[in-house]
C-alpha cells in the first residue's frame, strides 16, 4: 500500500486538486470547495438507520447493546468500540471491545459466506475499559485496557481457547496496536495528553509472553528520523513508563493504528493529527494535520483507523460530524459516510471483511448518548480494490 503524505517531500507553491478545491502541500490546505465529494461521491440522505452513504451503498443494523444477537443466545455488550474481522471458512468473524470500566471484555459475531449471522459470543470478560486493540498474523485478537497501569489481552476470535494477560507488552493506559510481521514487532499507542508510541518485540514472534519493550524517540518537530530506546521496566510499577526514557517524543492522546506495507499509521485525537511512522527507512511525518487546513477541515475527532488494498485508510470520528473519512493515496480527504442525530456518541471498530466487500463499525453510546446504547453496523457496496 503505497501512499503519499501531505507533508512528505513537500515544496512551497506545489499543488495537486482535492475534493474540488486546491490542496497546497506544506503550505495551508485549502477549504474543500464541495464539502461531503470524494473518491465515492457526495453522501445522500439519511437512510432507514441514520447512515449518509454515498450512491450504491446500503446498511444494516447487526447488534445492540442489551439485546440479543440476531437469533442467537448472545447479548451484545454495551459500549462497543475497536474491532477487527477474521475469515472462518467461507465467512467471517466481527470482534468488538466492550469500553466499560469494571467489566469491559469483547464479543464476536459470526458471519456466513452469504453474511447471514450464524453465532454471537464472549471472548474476554473480567477486565476494564476495553478501548481499542490490533489483529495478529496468528489471527488473535489483542483487546487493550484503556486505563492507568492497563494490560493487554490476547483473545480467541473462536471464543475456544482462554484469554491471556501479556505483561510483558506494558502496563499504560493502552490504546490500539499494529502488528508488523516484516520486522516482527507490534507498535503501542498510549491515550494520554503526553503519552507515547511504542513498540513490543517478542523474544519468539507469534508468542507474546516475553519481549522488549520500546519507545520512540526523535527531535523537536513532526518529522524526522526517529530512534528506539528500552522502556527499562514495562510494569511501571515505580515510574509511569512513558516517563522512563529521557527523550520520548510527545504525543497528545494516541488512539487508532494501523500497519500496511512498511507504514503504520496512528491518530492523536488531542491535535487532531494522522502520522505515518516508515518502518524500513526508520522516519516519521503527518498523514494529515487539520491545523493545515483553510476553512472547516474535513476530519475531526481522529479516532480508530483502518485500510483497505486500494490504498485508502478510513478514519473514524471521536464527535466531529459523527463521519467515517476516507483518506486516499492521492491525498483525498472527504467523508465516506455520516451518522445523524446521535451528536452524543462515537465512531468506533471500522473493520472490513476478508473480501474487502463489507465494513463494520459502531455508534458507541448510539441515539441515547450512553454506553448502553450502542449500535453496531454493516455497510455494503462498491468498496475500491
Amino acid at each position: 500500500m503505497e501512499r503519499r503524505s501531505f507533508l512528505r517531500g513537500a515544496v512551497i507553491g506545489t499543488s495537486v486538486t482535492a475534493f474540488g478545491g486546491t490542496l497546497w502541500r506544506g503550505a495551508a490546505y485549502a477549504a474543500p470547495a464541495q464539502p461531503g465529494t470524494g473518491p465515492y461521491g457526495a453522501l445522500g440522505s439519511p437512510d432507514a438507520n441514520g447512515l449518509r452513504l454515498p450512491s450504491g451503498f446500503s446498511s444494516r443494523v447487526i447488534a445492540r447493546s442489551g439485546r440479543k444477537v440476531g437469533s442467537t443466545a448472545y447479548t451484545w455488550h454495551n459500549a462497543p468500540d475497536g474491532g477487527a474481522c477474521y475469515a472462518d471458512g467461507t465467512g467471517w468473524i466481527y470482534v468488538s471491545n466492550s469500553e466499560i470500566n469494571p467489566s469491559g471484555g469483547a464479543g464476536a459475531v459470526r458471519f456466513s459466506s452469504t453474511g447471514a449471522i450464524t453465532g454471537a459470543y464472549r471472548i474476554l470478560s473480567s477486565t476494564r475499559q476495553n478501548c481499542a486493540g490490533g489483529k495478529t498474523p496468528w489471527n488473535t485478537w489483542l483487546s487493550c485496557e484503556e486505563v492507568d497501569r492497563g494490560y493487554v489481552y490476547e483473545t480467541d476470535p473462536w471464543g475456544v481457547k482462554a484469554a491471556v494477560r501479556r505483561d510483558a507488552m506494558g502496563r499504560f493506559k493502552h490504546e490500539a496496536a499494529a502488528a508488523d510481521p516484516v520486522r516482527k514487532t507490534i507498535y503501542l499507542t498510549e491515550d494520554v495528553t503526553d503519552g507515547c508510541f511504542y513498540r513490543f518485540t517478542p523474544t519468539t514472534w507469534g508468542d507474546l509472553s516475553a519481549g522488549r519493550l520500546e519507545v520512540l524517540k526523535m527531535g523537536s518537530g513532526t518529522s524526522g528520523p526517529v530512534t528506539w530506546a528500552t522502556v527499562p521496566d514495562p510494569s511501571g510499577a515505580s515510574t509511569a513508563t512513558r516517563n522512563q526514557v529521557s527523550g520520548a517524543k510527545r504525543f497528545t492522546g494516541g488512539e487508532g493504528c494501523y500497519y500496511a506495507d512498511d507504514t503504520c499509521w496512528f491518530t492523536t485525537k488531542g491535535d487532531n493529527r494522522v502520522w505515518q511512522y516508515n518502518a524500513a527507512a526508520r522516519t516519521i511525518e503527518l498523514a494529515y494535520d487539520d491545523s493545515l487546513v483553510s476553512g472547516t477541515a474535513p476530519l475531526t475527532g481522529v479516532d480508530n483507523v483502518t485500510g483497505t488494498s486500494s490504498g485508502d485508510l478510513f478514519v473514524a470520528e471521536d464527535g466531529g460530524n459523527m463521519e467515517i473519512c476516507v483518506i486516499t493515496p492521492d491525498d483525498v480527504v472527504a467523508p465516506f459516510l455520516r451518522i445523524d442525530g446521535q451528536s452524543g456518541s462515537e465512531i468506533t471498530g471500522p473493520a472490513f471483511s476478508p473480501d474487502g466487500k463489507r465494513l463494520y463499525f459502531s455508534s458507541q453510546r448510539g441515539t441515547s448518548g450512553s454506553s448502553s446504547g450502542g449500535i453496531t453496523y454493516e455497510v455494503t457496496g462498491p468498496f475500491r480494490s
